[in-house]
């Protein structure tokens, strides 16, 4: 059956979906890509929230059903692929928990200084963005029905935007950078422990070619690296040590080299890490 899939280049969590279908044999024309700019919050558009009443990417709509989560999205294209790979496992809810979110990884601000480059950068320009696109969508017709999603979303983007333009109160900011460093800790040791504790010494999780745990794991690193100012496979390994204070441990330095061959993800990360 046809399928759609919803994505956007920037995108952690549509990499994975796009990295199974570049290593699953589906055939030109097999699954439509449907591009969502999240930078200008076309996912908070009422025509998308008919689709994935979440807002989020990656979303599938396949077998007249949408698919509306990360890892229901990579399952059902997994389940229909002409390559069958190793299936998922406990691995996948582990990398999603909250504590290693590779999302707030990019917005997250440990100091003053950090807050400022963010306030400059493409995370203050991508929360002002979402904020502008929340309240011209929730105003149009239609919206009604998704007024609590609304609410909720401009509150909690609003809450980020005033901390990262410096107009929320100094205990809002410094109860932010608390929790930005303890992000940093949380996705430091993801890196350097939780990782290491279920990679291989080579090759994949899957076996010799990328099984499902693999797609998520392989797109969250590529973030992780990217957060840390990696800008291609050859530097990432050097400016995740430089980010961490350590080197990189060997499993994952291996994975990495390992992952980054493969004509799939140099096809996702074409224009970028992300």
């Amino acid at each position: 059956m046809p399928k759609t899939l919803y994505i956007f280049a920037g995108s952690v969590w549509a990499a994975v979906a796009e990295l199974a279908v570049a290593e699953l044999g589906y055939k030109e024309g097999d699954v439509t890509f449907k591009t969502v700019n999240l930078m200008e919050g076309e996912n908070f558009a009422a025509s998308f929230l008919k689709i994935n009443p979440n807002g989020t990417l990656p979303t599938l709509e396949s077998d007249g059903k949408s698919h509306t989560s990360t890892a229901e999205v990579t399952a059902a294209l997994v389940k229909d692929a002409p390559i069958k790979v190793k299936a998922g496992s406990s691995i996948i809810q582990t990398i999603h928990e909250d504590k290693y979110d590779p999302n707030f990884a990019m917005l997250l601000a440990r100091n003053d200084e950090e807050l400022n480059a963010k306030s400059a950068g493409l995370a203050g320009m991508f929360l002002s963005k979402r904020q502008a696109a929340l309240e011209k969508l929730s105003a149009e017709p239609g919206a009604e029905e998704f007024k609590a999603f609304y609410d909720t979303k401009k509150g909690q983007n609003g809450g980020m935007l005033a901390i990262v333009t410096g107009k929320a109160p100094a205990e809002h900011k410094n109860g932010f950078l608390a929790q930005s460093q303890a992000h940093f800790d949380n996705v430091k040791s993801a890196v350097f422990t939780v990782l290491p504790g279920f990679l291989p010494d080579s090759g994949f999780i899957g076996g010799e070619i990328p099984g499902e745990d693999d797609f998520h794991v392989g797109a969250w690193l590529t973030r992780i690296a990217a957060t840390t100012g990696a800008k291609s496979a050859d530097d990432a390994l050097a400016a995740l040590e430089k980010a961490y204070g350590a080197p990189v441990p060997a499993q994952v330095a291996a994975y990495w080299g390992t992952w980054t061959a493969r004509p799939s993800w140099k096809k996702v990360y074409a224009d970028g890490l992300h």
